[in-house]
């Protein structure tokens, strides 16, 4: 594990270049290679977007920073930028002095450099403290880079005896091949009358040109393995998934490639302080194997997808999921739901929204999606079949979500509580999902927009 530094910056100012005066904007996205600490020489790396007036609108300037305010008294930038069909590298940096701390360390004097080396203008960007300071100030993370882990990590049993809780092994991923969807469910449900535990759950497949399938295993007790899901036919096992039921059998082996995700906070997994909780043992994972059902022999390789837990006292009064492969790696996780429990069970779904992008994830913490610190409900959700959508909005940033899960591609299964209660599931490893998320840049700007035909995997429930 390493930690970095990351924050956004916004400079105006201008430039001369070609004998004109123009107006100029820098706005960078930092991420150092170590933590930011001002005593230091820290080296850093920074994407963004330059605007010269009439000149050029750039947004795929990467730059190179050097900060070491204390040590050399300087923060240089380097970047390269498209102009006019030349290409441009702006060089400067802020001389740091005690004298004047303040212009000192928000004033940038820059050259403008040819390919070839000479100088085609100068300017001068400034770091404007009555209109950025406080989102810059607001922008700083200090983050935590994992190396990639096996995904076996969380898969040992979290029961631990208690009447009237549910936990569960599910794994969801698309054939790159065929389109289909694959969902594994594996259950154990401790009844809340003191009844023995009992293990059950299901397969299903979604074919491309076809309806849903699926057979149900189970009930029969729990064995308690040492690990993972362990019944006479049915294993989810670390690195491996196997089983045969009805017309379907499978062999799978698993890799994943990605720390943990926390869709609810962590603490409230290790804790078990909510209701429920949910999480990813590796954000994302892919699959190699056999899956057969009927007479279709499905042959994958590197299938993309993800295996979750969930640990709690039952299902929720009414939720929805999402898990949304972005490609490179990157995915979205979501959870709404509203509580059984007799406080909260009046109340719209409470969001939990994990999007990772690389080595960052946003929001930094899924509490601000739940509850927010700038006001309740910033992240909400409408939940319905076959349309739903969650929106909301954190710092600088805003996303929306729209998930339509097709009835021809939707499966409806009811199971039991632990309470007694019925609960239906309305499930579809084929939904199409529209996601645009924006940031605020003196207005609203489509940063990432990602469109899903029919490899999101959904799900929409109730008691």
């Amino acid at each position: 594990m390493k930690t970095t530094t990351r924050f956004s910056e916004t400079l105006l100012g201008s430039v001369s270049l070609d004998g004109h005066e123009r107006g100029m904007r820098l706005d960078l996205d930092v991420e150092t290679d170590e933590p930011l600490l001002p005593w230091r020489t820290v080296h850093a790396k920074a994407n963004g977007r330059i605007r010269v007036t009439g000149l050029t609108d750039d947004s795929t300037v990467t730059a190179d920073l050097e900060i070491s305010p204390v040590k050399r008294r300087r923060i240089r930038y380097r970047l390269s930028f498209n102009a006019g069909g030349r290409r441009l590298t702006l060089d400067g940096w802020k001389s740091v002095t005690a004298l004047r701390p303040v212009a000192s360390m928000t004033t940038l004097p820059f050259s403008l450099h040819e390919d070839d080396g000479t100088i085609a203008g100068s300017g001068t960007l400034h770091f404007p403290l009555s209109t950025s300071l406080v989102p810059f100030l607001r922008s700083f993370r200090f983050l935590r880079h994992f190396a990639p882990i096996a995904a076996h990590a969380h898969m040992a049993p979290r029961w631990n005896g208690e009447a009237g809780r549910t936990e569960v092994w599910y794994t969801t991923l698309t054939d790159p091949v065929t389109g289909t969807g694959i969902w594994l469910h594996h259950e154990v449900v401790a009844p809340t009358d003191g009844s023995p535990a009992f293990a059950h759950g299901w397969v299903a497949v979604f074919p491309r040109d076809h309806r849903p399938q699926h057979a149900r295993f189970g009930p029969q007790p729990w064995g308690e393995p040492a690990n993972g899901f362990v019944t006479d036919a049915i294993d989810a096992l670390p690195g491996r998934l196997a089983g045969t039921v009805e017309d379907f059998s499978w062999e799978l082996t698993e890799h994943g490639t990605q720390a943990p995700l926390f869709t609810f906070p962590a603490w409230s997994w290790r804790h078990a302080l909510l209701p429920a909780a949910q999480m990813l043992p590796s954000g994302h994972s892919t699959y190699t194997g056999t899956f057969r059902f009927g007479a279709t022999t499905l042959s994958l390789t590197d299938a993309p997808g993800a295996s979750a837990r969930i640990y709690g006292h039952g299902n929720a009064r009414r939720w929805a999921w999402l898990h949304a492969e972005l490609g490179n790696g990157d995915v979205l996780e979501v959870v709404a739901a509203t509580s059984m429990r007799p406080l909260l069970r009046h109340l719209p779904p409470m969001v939990f929204l994990r999007l990772r992008r690389g080595t960052a994830m946003w929001p930094r913490r899924p509490e601000r999606t739940a509850v927010g610190w700038a006001g309740w409900r910033r992240f909400r959700a409408d939940l319905g079949l076959p349309k739903w959508t969650v929106t909301g909005r954190a710092g600088l940033r805003r996303i929306r979500v729209e998930v339509t899960q097709p009835s021809h591609h939707t499966v409806s299964l009811k199971y039991e509580d632990p309470d007694g209660g019925i609960a239906v599931c309305n499930n579809s490893e084929r939904s199409d999902a529209r996601i645009v998320l924006e940031q605020w840049r003196g207005g609203w700007r489509t940063e990432a927009e990602w469109t899903l035909d029919g490899t999101a995997h959904a799900e929409v429930g109730h008691r």
